[in-house]
């Protein structure tokens, strides 16, 4: 019985017992304890919680998964796998114990042609919770099993809770008797034998004081007994296809069936292949899956643990003896089995492949500069007779070659060695707070905040009021400087300002703050940052430029005024933020997420989730599609709402961005086309932008791209000053514009063409000096040795000129060549033996080693020709001389 027949089974055989059908939810969750959504009940938990109203009493659910703790035991087990489908019905107050034990019986036991699974009766054992009295006796009344097939378990394996105050229960699992070769009769620990199919969570308890999950209190029963059951589909699809588990099922085997075509490999040959293949055909999958609903690999979080499956995938590969791209050659198979039950696969397979095939090159990268590290260390490690790889060489690896921890760890048990992952956190733990340091000295902010708190207990919040005006009349509350009341600033001081109310927008957001002045009673300040160093307070950062400011010597009023030129661009930059994200998502696709903005007058910087360079088509769409916004002068809204209604509503959460779960304001440019939490200041309509000139777009860290532009003002200007150069190249070059690109393409070539003649002319004098250095060969213990320094020889050339003096040396006669170019201050060697010097033992690679150890450098090769290089070419001399000297003594 094919997967997606089992899928479609369990879903009618529910629906026709009056459940509501309700489509799989994403991976992706909003819960603060969940990367991703691990169970069928998942996506129903705020109505087991009493959060919600259910829409529905009965629903059924086939449901998308990812649990990652267990990866490790992916491949060496027959039923862990990241990524699974649960199949799930579930009572919301309606029927119990009774209704869940017979809706399950009857369809794993009704005959295939009948709608059911067709499950043997006599290979299948219920198991309770060993204090459920009364699902035993449901048990053998439903379903006439007697009680010696009926195991009594404890709260460990039988008993249900999420492992918070809450809804909790016992459970009942349906286990699938595989028979004597998985193990001893009886023994329900077992698992490979008495395999979990399905379990029946009866939820009736209200838990309090969770200490573990076997260790809390019952409160009492629940106001309403619920139903949450979670039958396995990738466990019952192995059984009912008899196959050995899960990963030779329909829907995975054949990414194992290409991976074997591959490596030239056989699955079944040996343990430690298949449990590769294993791992390839589950990693694939789950994958795909996560990036299907929207997650891209990263250093953290749910890119961390996407990255960790496809580098297993791929690295799997490696080892079964597969160099090239596997990605492209095996997720496409994944999808064709998966697609039928989620079609978004297909149609966003152009998304999907993009990340997964970027990952893999940026990973193939660093296999190959990072394992020659790792192997190097290795070595070390057990020259030294340890058996334990330093913290610090993992950490370099980490650091400097992108290796990830898990990485490290399994090469070093591939070694035989172990790893100092203590020494490696703690190198983590002193990189994260430098990083934290240097960002808080950048930023230039106090790290204790009791003073503003005291101002802030004294006075109360800061009436804020930059959506509102650009001038206020206020009251000085406070004046600091490093951190401390100060009485007085001077000429030129600078200090910290809070008032009672401000027009001033303190930086937040990504927009910087607002520039402007304070005037008082005999002189100006000029504002130059406006900060919230805690909530409710804001705090202008001033320098006096007229005139000596003292709280208790002036009147008291203050008139607090923005710069409205500042104010307008900063305003344009902001919104044009807005029109850029909105368009790299209309241009890439909804996963061209902003992580992260700056925006000032004139200028913006937006940070988003991709994988891969923009090619120039994707570059200029996203301009065009910005400034076709602006064109079309769309209104620019914004409102209130709680955090909820927003979500609701289309709004994007930023990441890394904080919000009021009470109260948040939406911004939106032209309707649905834009809408984003946001408190930033904005324009009326998108026209008030003036125009969005992108200027540059490169990459910010793997799988994180960078897109900046200029709006208003400053992009009229950019565009001037290229037009201007355009004219004086134009002329310059005696063309039209419309030819420039042209003629400078001619120019180019030609110089080019120029360049290969002069470095024709430049080898040809080169190699006609080739004769003379033969000719002056001397002889070094019966061998003929040449020794040459060459001044402004690259390696290119020292190896050329080298080769052609071996090649004019007597052939009848012993002969070495060492020359030894430096070019940029750096020494380049290449030493050459003809073969009749090889035959009398002299190896060209002794001779670059000897030079190499003088100049502190290295170098080797094969006895005909080797090269190397060095960092101190003061001592070529003496390199020459330790090279003639290996000689002597060869």
């Amino acid at each position: 019985m094919h997967t997606a027949d089992i899928r479609r089974r369990f879903v009618e055989h529910f629906e026709a017992a009056g459940h509501t059908a309700v489509p799989s939810a994403p991976l992706l969750v909003d819960d603060p304890n969940l990367l991703f959504v691990n169970a069928g009940m998942v996506p129903f938990k705020p109505y087991f919680l009493g959060q919600e109203t259910p829409p529905y009493s009965r629903a059924v659910s086939v449901q998308k998964c990812v649990r990652t703790p267990d990866i490790e035991d992916v491949g060496k087990t027959t039923r862990h796998g990241t990524f699974f489908e649960m199949c799930g019905n579930f009572s919301f107050g309606d029927y119990f114990k009774a209704g869940a034990i017979e809706l399950a019986w009857d369809l794993i036991t009704k005959p295939i042609a009948d709608g059911g699974f067709g499950l043997e009766e006599s290979r299948l054992y219920p198991s309770v919770y060993e204090d459920d009295p009364e699902a035993v006796e449901l048990w053998k009344k439903i379903t006439g099993v007697p009680d010696d097939r009926i195991a009594r378990l404890g709260k460990s394996e039988n008993y249900w809770s999420m492992g918070v105050p809450g809804p909790g229960g016992p459970c009942s699992e349906i286990l699938y008797d595989r028979g004597p070769a998985y193990g001893a009769d009886g023994d329900f620990g077992a698992e490979d034998r008495y395999l979990e199919i399905w379990n029946l969570v009866f939820m009736q308890d209200e838990l309090s004081a969770v200490r573990s999950k076997v260790d809390f209190d019952i409160a009492g029963a629940l106001p309403k007994q619920n139903i949450d059951t979670g039958m396995g589909l990738e466990r019952v699809a192995f059984l009912l296809q008899e196959k050995a588990n899960m990963y030779e099922i329909d829907v995975m085997y054949p990414v194992i069936e290409r991976a074997e075509a591959l490596t030239g490999r056989r699955y079944g040959a040996n343990e430690g292949d298949d449990v590769r293949f294993r791992v390839v055909a589950d990693h694939i999958r789950s994958s795909m899956m996560l990036i299907g609903d929207g997650v891209t690999p990263g250093n953290e979080s749910r890119g961390y643990v996407l990255r960790r499956l496809l580098r297993r995938a791929v690295r799997s590969m490696r080892l079964l003896g597969y160099e090239d791209r596997a990605l492209p050659e095996l997720m496409p198979v994944s999808r064709d089995k998966m697609a039928p039950g989620y079609p978004e696969l297909a149609s966003d397979w152009d998304r999907i492949a993009q990340v997964a095939y970027a990952e893999e090159d940026a990973f193939r990268t660093t296999l190959r500069s990072g394992t020659q590290i790792f192997d190097n260390a290795a070595v070390e490690t057990k020259a030294a007779g340890a058996t334990v790889l330093p913290g610090d060489k993992a950490f370099a690896l980490h650091d400097t070659y992108g290796f990830p921890i898990d990485l490290t760890l399994e090469m070093a048990a591939e070694n035989g060695l172990t790893v100092d992952e203590d020494g490696f956190r703690a190198l983590m733990a002193e990189q994260r707070s430098r990083a934290k340091a240097d960002a808080k000295a950048k930023k230039g902010q106090h790290a204790d905040t009791s003073v503003y708190r005291g101002i802030l207990d004294a006075n109360g919040p800061t009436e804020w009021l930059a959506y509102e005006t650009l001038t206020t009349e206020s009251k000085p509350l406070a004046l600091l400087s490093g951190g401390a009341p100060v009485p007085v600033l001077g000429a030129g001081d600078i200090g910290e300002l809070v008032l009672d109310r401000t027009p001033f927008y303190a930086e937040s957001g990504g927009q910087a703050a607002d520039a402007g002045t304070i005037e008082f009673d005999g002189g100006v300040l000029e504002v130059l940052d406006v900060q919230r160093p805690i909530k409710g307070l804001v705090v202008h950062q001033v320098r006096i430029i007229d005139g000596e400011y003292s709280v208790s010597g002036t009147s008291g009023e203050l008139l607090a005024k923005v710069d409205p030129d500042w104010r307008i661009g900063a305003r344009q930059a902001h919104s044009g933020t807005h029109v850029v994200h909105a368009a790299l998502r209309e241009v890439l696709g909804p996963t061209a997420l902003q992580s992260g903005s700056y925006n000032r007058p004139g200028y913006l910087r937006l940070d988003f989730g991709w994988t891969s360079k923009l090619t120039e088509a994707q570059y200029r769409d996203v301009e065009a599609v910005a400034n076709n916004a602006l064109r079309a002068d769309l209104a620019v809204g914004w409102d209130y709402m709680t955090l909820e209604q927003a979500k609701d509503w289309g709004a994007i959460a930023l990441f890394g961005e904080t919000y009021d779960d009470t109260k948040v304001r939406v911004v939106e440019i032209g309707g649905p086309w834009s809408r984003e939490l946001c408190g930033g200041t904005h324009v009326d309509h998108s026209a008030q932008i003036g125009t969005i000139v992108v200027t540059g777009e490169s990459s910010v860290g793997s799988g994180s791209r960078r897109i900046e532009a200029l709006t208003g003002y400053e992009g009229f200007a950019y565009l001037a000053k290229e037009r201007d150069v355009v004219a004086q190249l134009t002329t310059l070059l005696k063309t039209q514009p419309d030819d420039l690109v042209g003629h400078v393409g001619d120019l180019v070539e030609r110089l080019k063409s120029v360049e290969k003649e002069l470095e024709r002319g430049r080898l040809a004098q080169l190699l006609a000096g080739a004769g003379t250095l033969a000719a002056g060969a001397v002889d070094v213990g019966g061998v003929s040795f040449v020794g040459e320094i060459v001044q402004g020889a690259g390696g290119g050339d020292v190896r050329t000129l080298a080769l052609d003096v071996r090649g004019r040396l007597p052939g009848d006669r012993p002969g070495a060549v060492l020359i030894i170019g430096v070019a940029d201050g750096k020494p380049a060697m290449v030493a050459a033996v003809n073969e009749a010097g090889q035959a009398a033992g002299v190896s060209a690679n002794d001779l670059v080693r000897a030079a190499a150890g003088v100049l502190g450098g290295k170098g080797g090769g094969k006895a005909d020709v080797a090269q190397g290089g060095g960092a101190d070419a003061s001592k070529v001399d003496e390199a020459v001389e330790a090279a003639r000297s290996a000689l002597a003594h060869a």
